[in-house]
């Protein structure tokens, strides 16, 4: 049962190929479930520079990220007491311009690129799989921020 409530910053890391987008999805330490990249928002760092900064930390990339989410999700994350808290997470899309070697958690997750639906099919949090599935025509519309975080 969730104890609180509390809010969390993603990064959806993107490329394009061919014109069209690929997804990074990478693994969570604990159960490997394919996920992206999130942290726990912080009031000394924006949501987007939050995001930005688990992209880095947890994939091992870096590119140009939209200040304004492009949506949301909630789900349930244990905690190592064996509580849980209910999470509420913005998702910012990132463009992928550098890709790492080296970063803080490499030994510690699989990174993968992949179409976003099979992305989709893979991550375990229901809400997140629509905007996975709907990433293409998001980035066709232009349902982006302009400016750089």
């Amino acid at each position: 049962m969730a104890q609180t409530k509390t809010s969390q910053c993603a990064a959806l890391p993107y490329r394009l190929t061919d014109g069209k987008p690929e997804v990074l999805l990478v693994t969570s330490r604990e159960t490997k479930r394919w996920i992206i990249p999130k942290g726990w928002a912080k009031k000394s760092l924006g949501a987007c520079a939050m995001a930005e900064r688990e992209a880095f930390e947890e994939a091992g990339i870096k590119g140009r990220i939209d200040c304004a989410p492009v949506g949301s999700y909630r789900y349930e994350k244990r905690l190592d007491n064996g509580d849980s808290v209910e999470c509420d997470v913005a998702v910012f899309l990132l463009r992928v311009t550098e890709m790492l070697d080296v970063w803080p958690e490499k030994g510690q997750r699989e990174r993968r690129w992949m179409d976003p639906a099979e992305a989709a099919e893979l991550v375990s949090d229901d809400q997140l799989a629509p905007m996975l599935r709907q990433l293409e025509n998001t980035l066709a519309n232009g349902k982006r921020a302009a400016a750089r975080c």
